[in-house]
């Protein structure tokens, strides 16, 4: 029997679903029936794919319910990353135009420049002199503007630089109060061997190198001071621990990984391509009638189980129907069917819990959310290799990586008899149009960014402005907003995810007026030493304007301030930008 879901409640919510997610004249309802025909196995998954993703428990990233199953001719993947661009012209050129592909099939990028020579290298065949790495990112930022221009998706682009290359401080620069490079946004790639040279204080010790060259050697202090400087003004450069990323791969043993997609949730090899999607926390809430003065909601972790294999078999799917832009792209894709399955609505959720964002209760209950993420994902892997066999790529050094070691005994042994379907199925996104179509739920392992805003949209006939309010918020539940957390409570939400998460975790640690800039740099260490593989802060009161401002408080609605409550264990739709600081939800 046919089920009529009742899809987004908000306004704002249908407005952004019908213009972005559902092809022209498509009901709720029919978007609905279409992704769950393309990604269903038979009809009893179909059935269950539709009841899961029409009641808004699962929510796909945005080009998997735009193309999948759809007329249009574009990717169902959200990101890549560039092929290796190399130190020759022919390699930039042919990079670029491989961009331009892929951004016009829908697909952001992320590239790694650190194998361009330095400016002012001599090249000897032209007798002439590089212009060096942060120049050709010029190139690719034409192209995101020129293909953006076409369509109505904001182009994204991801640039990294190591650490040690001698152009690093260029590259840190580049994007200081200048309309420069404005399609990107970069990070500098830290390595282990910086970070240990700046904790124990080695003057002057530390290499810029090109091709095993040195060209400099300088303080590792006076290179994060720029670094950090940076990040306090202008919430960019982001930080990428590209030593951790590599040791906690579970491809290890086959690729390296030196970029991520745009918003940095996934490393990812040359060719790498990221499929998401994230769990809605808020609808696995059951309310339950204890006759307190407070709605009581318990978390649903059997419903949440059992979603979890049937969306595990659906994405899976995903690497097999789609459209890729490039060759390249879809065999790297098929090697090793990686995805990235995470969580939206944390704050959100706990908040409903009676459980405030960071506090020892909430910890306790987002951890038991994050290794149900975990273990079942990986069982759901499993048991599909089992059926359909292993990710082509798959070897037995698979088991002995740092991450997959810490899956549980009975999960390794699913793995070790039958292979595994995904080489990594796990990422935290930031989730800002998904979660604001959810009827704006809070975005990601994000806190609310404000209880409601004003969100001004261009019409033909002009600017309109509309009020968003944050979903707990309209169900009579008001906790603390981003800005009233301490850096430290973000930060503890962050290497709390990332211990249970293979990919990475896209989070933005606010920081308040009341940190001074020595706690501010102490953060992106502290990340370091606790297992983050990035770090990405905000200051409001930075020198960087976020496109979205909350206004200033006042109570128009009854609303409960959250209070810890002794209880048995139970366990914004709209986001900043990593990177530019920007509130955006579109």
């Amino acid at each position: 029997m046919q089920v009529d879901f009742i899809g987004p409640t908000k306004k704002v919510s249908q407005e952004i679903d019908e213009l972005k997610y559902r092809q022209k004249g498509e009901s709720f309802n029919e978007k609905i029936q279409r992704i769950s025909r393309a990604l269903s196995d038979d009809i009893n998954h179909r059935h269950s794919l539709e009841d899961i993703l029409g009641t808004m428990r699962f929510l796909p990233a945005g080009r998997v319910q735009s193309a999948i199953g759809s007329n249009r001719i574009t990717t169902a993947y959200n990101c890549f990353v560039s092929g290796k661009i190399e130190d020759s012209m022919n390699s930039i050129m042919e990079k670029a135009s491989e961009a331009a592909e892929t951004m016009r099939r829908g697909g952001g990028i992320g590239y790694d420049f650190s194998k361009i020579r330095p400016r002012g290298d001599r090249i000897k065949s032209l007798d002439s002199q590089s212009s060096g790495p942060v120049s050709f990112m010029a190139i690719f930022d034409a192209v995101c503007q020129t293909i953006a221009s076409s369509g109505h998706r904001r182009g994204a682009q991801m640039g990294v630089l190591r650490v040690d290359h001698p152009d690093i401080k260029e590259f840190v620069m580049a994007k200081r109060n200048s309309d420069k490079l404005t399609g990107f946004n970069v990070s500098v790639g830290i390595t282990d061997e910086f970070m240990e040279a700046l904790i124990n204080e080695s003057d002057d010790s530390f290499q810029l190198k090109f091709n095993d060259q040195v060209y400099d050697t300088i303080s590792a202090k006076e290179l994060w001071k720029v670094i950090m400087e940076s990040t306090w003004d202008w919430a960019e450069p982001g930080v990428l621990f590209i030593d951790r990323i590599e040791e906690m791969n579970n491809l290890s043993y086959c690729e390296k990984i030196a970029a991520t997609n745009p918003c940095g949730e996934q490393p990812l090899p040359p060719y790498g391509a990221c499929l998401l999607g994230s769990f809605n926390l808020t609808k696995y809430l059951e309310e339950h009638d204890v006759g307190t003065e407070y709605k009581h909601y318990v978390f649903n972790f059997d419903q949440f189980k059992k979603d979890i294999h049937d969306v595990v078999r659906a994405m899976d799917n995903v690497v097999d129907r789609t459209i890729y832009p490039l060759k390249k792209q879809a065999d790297e894709a098929k090697d090793k069917r990686r995805m990235g399955l995470g969580v939206t609505g944390l704050a959100n959720a706990g908040e409903m819990l009676l459980l405030p964002y960071a506090s020892d209760k909430f910890m306790v209950w987002a951890e038991k959310v994050f290794a149900c993420l975990r273990d079942n994902t990986y069982k759901a892997s499993a048991l599909l290799a089992k059926e359909k066999g292993p990710f082509p790529q798959y070897r037995p050094e698979y088991l002995k990586s740092n991450f997959v070691r810490t899956l549980p005994a009975s999960v390794k042994k699913l793995i070790r008899d039958h292979g595994i379907r995904n080489s990594h199925l796990t990422s935290i996104a930031p989730t800002g149009t998904i979660s604001l179509v959810a009827d704006n739920v809070s975005g990601g392992i994000e806190p609310v960014f404000s209880h409601y805003y004003d969100r001004t949209i261009e019409t033909f006939e002009g600017p309109k402005v509309e009020r968003v309010e944050d979903y707990a918020y309209s169900h009579g539940v008001k906790g603390r907003t981003a800005n009233e957390i301490s850096v430290d409570e973000h930060l503890s939400v962050l290497l709390l995810a990332q211990h249970y998460i293979d990919s990475a975790c896209s989070k933005t640690c606010n920081v308040g007026d009341e940190v001074e800039y020595d706690k501010f740099q102490q953060t992106y260490v502290d990340a370091w030493k606790g297992g983050a593989k990035g770090c990405t802060t905000f200051r409001l009161s930075g020198k960087r304007y976020g496109i979205l401002n909350a206004p200033v408080e006042k109570e128009e609605a009854s609303t409960n301030e959250i209070k810890e409550i002794e209880e048995p264990e139970k366990v914004e739709a709209c986001f900043f930008d990593p990177t530019t600081g920007a509130k955006e939800c579109a």
